[in-house]
């Protein structure tokens, strides 16, 4: 239970980290998403090895867990520390986050749109290679009948009518 809640926080955190250069370009730096995908590998593996996660291995997982928070708050600190009073100020105004979140929201409809164009344009690829490809033959075939009337009619015009046999004449009778 407890590394299922504790790697539920780290999805969230390195789901953060990761947004962080959309939305506060002022706190990220270069190398924030490579630690935004660790922190969201280490809550994948806690989700996913709850059932394995009892005893020490848990206690240490939960030391690993407080060390990486106290870092993380440090870390967050020395950034917040780093700002000036003007850009301090303009991170805590409304507008300022209204305009990040219009441009996150635009750069995933373009990012939607691009996969739509890369989805429909592999798809006809796809469908292109799975066409039978033509070749220079032709084969000739000869019309075959669609219906059961048609097969009838054809085999009654190639039997032959029977002819009567001769009648015995008197004269051969003996």
């Amino acid at each position: 239970m407890l590394a299922t809640l504790g790697g539920l926080l780290a999805l969230l955190l390195g789901l953060a980290i990761l947004l962080l250069p959309l939305l506060a370009t002022e706190l990220s730096r270069p190398r924030d998403s490579a630690w935004g995908a660790v922190v969201l590998l280490l809550g994948l593996v806690l989700v996913t090895s709850a059932d394995r996660l009892t005893g020490a291995p848990m206690l240490g997982v939960l030391c690993g867990g407080l060390l990486i928070g106290r870092l993380a708050g440090e870390v967050s600190q020395g950034r917040w520390r780093q700002l000036t009073a003007e850009e301090q100020q303009r991170l805590w105004s409304t507008e300022r986050w209204q305009t990040s979140l219009q441009q996150a929201g635009a750069s995933l409809a373009h990012l939607l749109a691009v996969l739509t164009t890369a989805t429909s344009g592999v798809s006809q690829w796809l469908s292109q290679q799975r066409q039978p490809k033509a070749s220079g033959k032709r084969w000739v075939r000869p019309e075959e009948p669609s219906s059961i009337s048609e097969i009838d009619s054809q085999i009654t015009a190639e039997i032959p009518e029977p002819q009567p046999l001769p009648e015995p004449s008197s004269s051969q009778a003996g």
